[in-house]
This record gives structure tokens, C-alpha cells and sequence, in this order.
């Protein structure tokens, strides 16, 4: 279980993590933040839960994750900048999230476009961005944040692909130590994105993704996508060079392809 006041005294953030709400199990932490930030919820707060009965990921798939040994959580954010940066934001979380786990670690992580990090290959964090408008103006994003900690089996389709800081490093860690530290560099790194600037955020992302210049695969639905992929466009859609031209992409399961 994690500990309010434990937590309050370990965090260093004065925006993420003013306010938490804790719960043993939630149906979505980011369902739940959206209601709180529909009734005008300030800025950082968090809902952080033990268990999720109904966690989502990207795609509309279910995050599966042992009660007690991870960490998941959503942050309400109030961006001021434009609807077209959105796309972005999944970089911030990931750069920022990489910057706290390689500090505990000292293991480098890699970033999977769009929205994936990875420690030796595998996935140990997923992030979902659900935004809300208020007419055309942008109201509030919830970032929903999933970080395999301690939880060391992993069944079916994912004990080939996803993993946890334990089993990579081979000993526990303390849940509310490393939440205080992601919030401390999220908060860090939100200062310039609040307004806009994701220009180290990207550099950071970038450093740490290793799709450029790779051949890929990219599965939307039915559509199988061949390609190079080359860069991130302006608005933070994948540009991939396939046999008829280029093309951006905004969505989608990326596997390099077998060389």
C-alpha cells in the first residue's frame, strides 16, 4: 500500500502531486481523473491506485498489471498551448519517466514511438493521453502512466515482450520513491512544455529511440505498413518512407522487420 505521508514528505514538486488521491483498487485511474478534472480539479493532481479493475492502454487495450507491485497513475494537466502539439506529449512523459528510472538504475532506457519505453527490448512503461476541449480551446489532458516495478511474471502474449525494473535488476524497489522521483521529473521537464517548447523534450526522446533509420512494420488494423522510418513530423506523427512514397503516421504497432 502506498502512504500518503510518506509520500507527502518525499515529494520536492510544488505542481505534480499537490494533490493525491489514493485508492487500494479503481476501476481507471484516468477514467477517475477525468471526472475530477471536470469538476475543475487543479493542475497535478494525481490519482494513484494499487489495483485497476479496467486499466486501458493505447488502442483501447486492457493494461494488466499484479495488485501491489507497480505503479499507476494519472496526472491532470491545463496546457496553454495549441491542440497541434498534442501528439508531443506522450514524448514529455517518456523522456521524463527515462530521466527518473535510468537516475534509480543506471540502466539506459529506449523510447518506442509513439507512446512506449523499454529497458533491454522490452516494455516496462505505457502511457495514455486522453484530452478534453472546452468548445475548440484544449480544457485539460489526463496522462495515464502504467511502470512495471516489482512485478516479476508476466503471462501469454507478454512474457516475450514486457518486463519490470525487478526483473532487470534483480531486487525490489520502493513504489514511493520512485512515484516522488517521476513526479520531480515531470514537473522539471513541464516548465517549457506548458508553453509549448518541446524542443528538450525531443532531443532527449530522440537520444533514446532507436526506430530511425530502421525498416519497420506498422500494423493499423488490418493495414500492414512496410517502410524506413525516417523522423518524427511537425506534429509528432512517424514518417516512414514505404515503396509508394512517404507517408506519416499517427497510430499503429511498430516491430522492426526482420532483416
Amino acid at each position: 500500500m502506498y502512504s500518503e505521508e510518506d509520500l507527502r514528505r518525499r515529494l520536492t514538486t510544488n505542481v505534480f502531486g499537490h494533490t493525491i488521491l489514493i485508492y487500494d483498487s479503481i476501476n481507471s485511474t484516468n477514467a477517475c481523473a477525468k471526472i475530477f478534472a471536470n469538476k475543475g480539479a487543479e493542475e497535478g493532481t494525481v490519482v494513484l491506485a494499487d489495483y485497476q479493475t479496467a486499466g486501458r492502454g493505447r488502442l483501447g487495450r486492457s493494461w494488466l498489471a499484479e495488485p501491489g507491485d507497480n505503479l499507476l497513475f494519472s496526472v491532470i494537466i491545463r496546457p496553454t498551448f495549441n491542440s497541434d502539439k498534442l501528439g508531443f506529449l506522450s514524448f514529455f512523459a517518456a523522456a521524463a519517466i527515462a530521466d527518473a528510472i535510468e537516475a534509480v538504475t543506471a540502466l539506459r532506457c529506449e523510447t518506442k514511438w509513439p507512446n512506449d519505453v523499454l529497458l533491454h527490448n522490452r516494455k516496462f512503461c505505457g502511457i495514455l493521453m486522453e484530452s478534453a476541449f472546452q468548445s475548440t480551446a484544449l480544457a485539460y489532458v489526463i496522462m495515464g502512466i502504467g511502470v512495471n516495478v516489482n512485478q516479476q511474471k508476466f503471462l501469454g502474449n507478454l512474457a516475450g515482450t514486457a518486463t519490470s525494473l525487478r526483473n532487470e535488476c534483480n531486487r525490489e524497489f520502493d513504489r514511493n520513491d520512485l512515484f516522488c522521483k517521476i513526479m520531480s521529473s515531470l514537473e522539471s521537464m513541464f516548465r517549457d512544455v506548458k508553453k509549448g517548447d518541446f524542443s528538450t523534450v525531443l532531443m532527449k526522446w530522440k537520444a533514446r529511440a532507436t526506430i530511425f533509420g530502421q525498416r519497420i512494420s506498422l500494423t493499423q488494423g488490418a493495414e500492414v505498413i512496410d517502410g524506413t522510418a525516417i523522423d518524427l513530423a511537425a506534429d509528432g506523427g512517424l514518417l516512414v518512407e514505404t515503396e509508394t512514397g512517404r507517408r506519416v503516421l499517427y497510430a499503429g504497432d511498430v516491430t522492426l522487420a526482420i532483416q
